[in-house]
C-alpha cells in the first residue's frame, strides 16, 4: 500500500505545473519512520546483505528544501533504467521477463529451484544487471534451463531465445575485462560500445577528435560508440537521442527542482544540467560542473549525470548515477578543517616539487546524509565522493568532496562480522582497531577525497590520465589518493588540527587495517582462481604488496604463520609511512608524466595476481562467518502529502522488503524499452 500511495501521488504531481513554489513555512505533521527501534537489516541472499538507512536532518528542512530533495530524487530515479542498459544490452529484457515470472508464478514456491530463482533475481536487482556488481563476472543461475522453460510456460512470459539463453551460456562472461593480453573493449560485455568495436578503433576514434589542450572536454563521456555502415558513430545520451525517454523525465523533475532552488547559484547549476540533458553538449557539461562545484551554499546538494568511468575498460564512458544529499552541519564544520589546510598538506607532501600544485583551489569537504540514490550508486553505494572528475576544472575551479555520513553509520549499525579477530595478528591489533579503527577509516576517506584527489598536477603538454594511462587510469588515481591519505594518517598535524586525540594510535590502527585488507581480507570477495579486476581492489593490493616487498630487508612488515594461518604484522610504522610516501611520490610521477609502462608494471606486478594458496586459506577461514561479503541499501521513500494540487508535507517511509522496492521502481520508472536505439 505504501508504494501504491507513493506512485499515485507521484503521478498526480507530474500533472501539476509547479511554478509557484517560493519560500514556504516548514511542513506541519511530517512523519518520519526513524524510531529508536529502527531496523537496519532488510534481507540477505548469496553474498549480499541489504540494509536501510535513516535521513538525519530531514525535519530541519523547510518545505521548499524538502520539495527540492523530493524533486531531485525523482529526477534520479527517472534514469534508473539507463544504468541497466549501460551495464549490458540484454539486461532490461531479462529483468522485465524475470519480474513478470516472479509476479505471475502460482506454482510450488517451497521447492529449491524456485528459491534459487528468487535468489538469482535478487542478485540481478542488486547488481543492476546479470553481472556481479564488484567482480564483474556473469552470475549463473543455480536452477536449470529446463526449469526456467517451465517457468516461462507456466506464466505465459515470453523472452527471446537469444536473450534468456545468455543467462546460462558462456557468452559475455565478464562485464569489464582488463586483461592486458585481450582486446578489452571487444571482450567486455558492458554496453558502452557496439559488439564489433575494438579497443584500437575506440582509441583511434577518440584520440582523433580535436580538443582544447588547456580545457579539454571529457570526450565520449555521454555516448555509446557503435559501427553504422562501417563507420564509427557516437550515439549521444540526450533528449531525442539515446535514452531520450528517460532523460525527458529527468528533465521534467530537474525543472521542478530548479523552481525551488535554495540559491541563485543552485538554480544556475540546475539550469545548465537541464541544458546538458537537452543537448548532450560536453561543453555545457563542463559549464555545469563549474557552476555545481562552486555552488557551496545551501543545505541540499546532488550528484547527477554520466560520471564515473570505472565500468569502461578504457575509461571514457560515464555510468549514470545520482545521489541526493542533505548537509550534516555538525560533522561538516569539524571536517572543513581539512579543506582549510589543503595547501599545507600539498606543500608538505613527499611529491616532487614540480608535481606539487602551487595553489590548491576551492577544495570543499562536507559530511552529508543521503536522501536518495539511483543508477550506479544504488543499491551498492560509495561512502565518499569527490567531483567533478575533469582535471582542469578541479585545478581551476576546485572540487567538492563529501562523506556519506548516514551510509557509513548504517554500515556500522548493521553489525560487525567477527572477522577482525580472525585476520588480525594479535590482541594489540584488535584493540587498536576497536578503539580507533572506525574513526581512522572515516578520516582516511576524508583525506583521500579532499587532499588526495585534489593534489598534484600534470606536467605541461602531457595528456589527461585516461589518454596516457589507459585502462590503468582509475586504479592509479585511486591508489594515489589512498596513499596521500595513508601518508598523513600518521602525522601529528592531525592532532594539532583537533581531528584526533592520539595521532600515533589512529595511524597505527589505519595502517593495520589497510594492510590486513589489502593482502588478506578483501580476497573473500573473489572466487578461488580469480585475479583482481576491480580498480579499488587492485589499488589496495598493489599498494599493500609493494610496501610489503620493499620493506622486507628492514622487516617493516612481517609475514607470520600461526596455527597454519597467515597474518601480516607491522613491525615499524614509521618506516611504513616512509614507504607510503615513496610510493605516493612515484604514483604522482606516473600521473604527472603519463608514464604508461610504469603504471602497467606497478599494477600488473603487484595488483592483479593472487597467491592461490593464501586465497584458498582466506576463503576457508572466512567460510565460518555468516556476514555477506557485500552490502547495499534500499532507499527511504519520500511520499508527498497533497492538499488539492499542492504538496502540503511529506512522509518518510521505509520499504517493507527489497523485492517490494525493486518492483515498484520498475513500474514507476521503467521508461526505456528493451531495445534502445535512437
Amino acid at each position: 500500500m505504501k508504494y501504491f500511495q507513493y506512485l499515485a501521488c507521484a503521478i498526480a504531481l507530474s500533472l501539476v505545473v509547479a511554478c509557484n513554489d517560493g519560500q514556504e513555512p516548514e511542513p506541519v505533521g511530517t512523519e518520519v519512520e526513524q524510531s529508536d527501534d529502527f531496523s537496519y537489516q532488510v534481507t540477505e541472499f548469496a553474498d549480499i546483505g541489504v540494509l536501510r538507512y535513516k535521513i538525519p536532518g530531514w525535519e530541519e528542512l523547510n518545505l521548499q528544501q524538502q520539495k527540492l530533495v523530493y524533486y531531485l530524487t525523482q529526477a534520479g530515479l527517472s534514469g534508473r533504467d539507463i544504468i541497466w542498459d549501460q551495464n549490458y544490452r540484454h539486461n532490461l529484457a531479462i529483468r522485465q521477463g524475470l519480474e513478470a515470472i516472479y509476479q505471475k508464478y502460482e506454482g510450488d514456491k517451497d521447492e529449491d529451484s524456485w528459491k534459487a530463482f528468487e535468489t538469482y533475481l535478487n542478485r540481478i536487482w542488486f547488481a543492476n544487471g546479470i553481472h556481479h556488481h564488484y567482480s564483474m563476472d556473469k552470475m549463473k543461475p543455480e536452477f536449470s534451463r529446463d526449469y526456467f522453460v517451465q517457468l516461462m510456460d507456466a506464466t505465459g512470459v515470453e523472452i527471446e531465445d537469444e536473450v534468456w539463453q545468455v543467462m546460462f551460456n558462456e557468452e559475455d562472461a565478464k562485464k569489464v575485462v582488463l586483461d592486458k593480453d585481450k582486446d578489452i573493449v571487444l571482450a567486455s560485455a558492458v554496453n558502452f560500445y557496439g559488439p564489433d568495436v575494438t579497443t584500437e578503433e575506440a582509441y583511434r576514434h577518440y584520440k582523433s577528435m580535436p580538443v582544447d589542450a588547456e580545457e579539454p572536454v571529457e570526450i565520449g563521456l555521454n555516448s555509446r560508440l557503435i559501427k553504422k555502415d562501417g563507420k564509427l558513430v557516437d550515439q549521444v545520451y540526450k533528449s531525442g537521442g539515446l535514452y531520450g525517454e528517460a532523460i525527458d523525465r529527468i528533465i521534467f523533475w530537474l525543472e521542478k527542482a530548479q523552481s525551488v532552488a535554495e540559491t541563485p547559484q543552485q538554480a544556475k547549476a540546475l539550469g545548465l544540467l537541464i541544458e546538458y540533458y537537452q543537448t548532450g553538449s560536453l561543453e555545457t557539461w563542463d559549464e555545469y560542473a563549474i557552476a555545481w562545484s562552486t555552488s557551496t551554499e545551501g543545505a541540499v546538494d546532488w550528484i547527477n549525470g554520466f560520471i564515473e568511468v570505472y565500468n569502461d575498460p578504457i575509461a571514457y564512458k560515464g555510468s549514470y548515477e545520482t545521489i541526493v544529499q542533505i548537509k550534516d552541519f555538525d560533522m561538516s564544520r569539524k571536517m572543513n578543517v581539512l579543506s582549510e589546510n589543503a595547501q599545507w598538506f600539498e606543500d608538505n607532501s613527499p611529491l616532487m616539487e614540480e608535481h606539487k600544485k602551487p595553489k590548491v583551489t576551492g577544495v570543499s569537504y562536507k559530511t552529508v546524509n543521503v536522501a536518495g540514490e539511483a543508477g550506479d550508486a544504488s543499491p551498492a553505494t560509495p561512502i565518499g565522493v569527490n567531483l567533478p572528475n575533469n582535471v582542469w576544472i578541479r585545478s581551476a575551479h576546485g572540487s567538492k568532496s563529501v562523506s556519506l555520513g548516514n551510509i557509513i553509520a548504517a554500515y556500522e549499525e548493521g553489525g560487525s562480522s567477527g572477522k577482525l579477530e580472525e585476520f588480525a595478528h594479535d590482541e594489540t591489533e584488535v584493540e587498536l582497531e576497536k578503539k580507533y579503527g572506525a574513526k581512522a577509516d572515516k578520516l582516511h576517506t576524508a583525506l583521500h577525497e579532499v587532499v588526495g584527489h585534489a593534489s598534484g598536477q600534470i606536467n605541461p603538454g602531457v595528456g589527461t590520465p585516461k589518454e596516457t594511462l589507459g585502462s590503468y587510469k582509475s586504479t592509479i588515481e585511486e591508489g594515489r589518493a589512498d596513499l596521500f591519505g595513508l601518508y598523513y594518517l600518521m602525522d601529528p598535524k592531525l592532532e594539532e588540527l583537533g581531528l584526533v586525540e592520539d595521532w600515533k594510535k589512529y595511524g597505527m590502527a589505519a595502517y593495520d587495517g589497510y594492510i590486513r585488507n589489502g593482502l588478506l581480507s578483501q580476497l573473500t570477495r573473489l572466487e578461488l582462481g580469480q585475479e583482481v579486476e576491480e580498480a579499488h581492489m587492485r589499488n589496495r593490493q598493489w599498494v599493500s604488496a609493494w610496501v610489503y616487498e620493499k620493506g622486507k630487508e628492514q622487516n617493516v612488515i612481517e609475514k607470520v604463520t600461526k596455527n597454519d594461518k597467515t597474518y601480516y604484522d607491522i613491525k615499524d610504522y614509521d618506516k611504513l609511512r616512509e614507504l607510503f610516501g615513496q610510493l605516493l611520490r612515484e604514483t604522482q610521477r606516473i600521473t604527472s608524466e603519463g608514464d604508461f609502462q610504469a603504471a602497467q608494471d606497478l599494477v600488473e606486478n603487484y595488483g592483479v595476481k593472487v597467491d592461490p594458496a593464501i586465497h584458498k586459506e582466506v576463503l576457508d577461514r572466512n567460510s565460518k562467518f555468516k556476514t555477506p561479503a557485500y552490502r547495499g541499501f534500499v532507499n527511504p521513500m519520500i511520499v508527498p502529502m497533497m492538499k488539492a494540487d499542492t504538496i502540503s508535507s511529506f512522509n518518510i517511509e521505509q520499504p517493507g522488503s527489497f523485492a517490494e522496492q525493486m518492483l515498484h521502481y520498475s513500474t514507476a520508472y521503467g521508461f526505456l524499452s528493451n531495445s534502445n536505439t535512437p
